[in-house]
């Protein structure tokens, strides 16, 4: 498919593309044109009939790249070919979006929780996991975190690092942050970085067994 033919199909608006799909679409790792061609397919609605010559026809290109695209949206995960029997007691195959649905219902989820996190304080998830209300000295304290430059970010990766350890206490997660500063640990990333490097350390060492014969050696005596 030409990239000309695909930008005549969207000014036309027979192709209708939501933001938040747009938004998305670079999780669902597909090129642009693959992209558009799902968003047509979307547009027909679950259960179209498996037809290459129509679908060839009707965006103006060849089979060859019908095919492509199909063999991709596959690949991904995104679409399946499923076959049934119409009215008539013959076999047809469809086009099954039921993947494609599934993934951008788990990225609305995800996006919820994600605004959902992003959405409490600090102060508010700290006084959850303490169990308690935070005294006007453990406000201070957190204050303070933010006065000497830590991110919202690093602080709550600071707090699930407590928790994880079953240390969840201020001065421990103030201890936390003060040895990540000194690490030149600011963000998630480098946290996970420096969670996996420390693993790595603690992985036991091989250690070589001198294979000995104790049998034959008590022999020469």
């Amino acid at each position: 498919m030409k990239y000309g033919n695909l930008m005549d199909i969207v000014k036309q608006k027979n192709i209708v593309i939501p933001i938040y799909i747009y938004r998305i679409f670079h999780k669902f790792d597909i090129d642009l044109e693959t992209f558009i061609f799902l968003m047509y397919l979307s547009n027909k609605g679950n259960k179209l009939q498996f037809d290459v010559l129509m679908l060839a026809e009707e965006l103006s290109c060849d089979m060859k790249t019908i095919m492509k695209y199909m063999a991709t949206l596959q690949e991904k995960k995104l679409i399946e070919l499923k076959v049934t029997k119409n009215e008539k007691n013959i076999i047809e195959e469809y086009i099954s979006l039921d993947f494609y649905y599934e993934k951008v219902a788990m990225n609305l989820v995800e996006n919820i929780n994600e605004k959902k996190e992003d959405s409490s304080t600090i102060f508010e998830i700290l006084e959850e996991e303490l169990g308690k209300q935070l005294t006007s000295i453990e406000i201070e304290i957190v204050k303070a975190w933010k006065e000497s430059n830590y991110s919202d970010e690093i602080i709550k990766e600071a707090i699930k690092e407590a928790v994880y350890n079953n240390v969840a206490n201020l001065r421990y997660i103030d201890k936390v942050l003060y040895e990540w500063a000194k690490k030149g640990i600011k963000t998630k990333e480098d946290v996970e970085k420096n969670r996996k490097q420390f693993k790595e350390k603690e992985k036991p060492k091989k250690v070589d067994v001198f294979d000995y014969d104790w049998m034959e050696d008590s022999n020469e005596y």
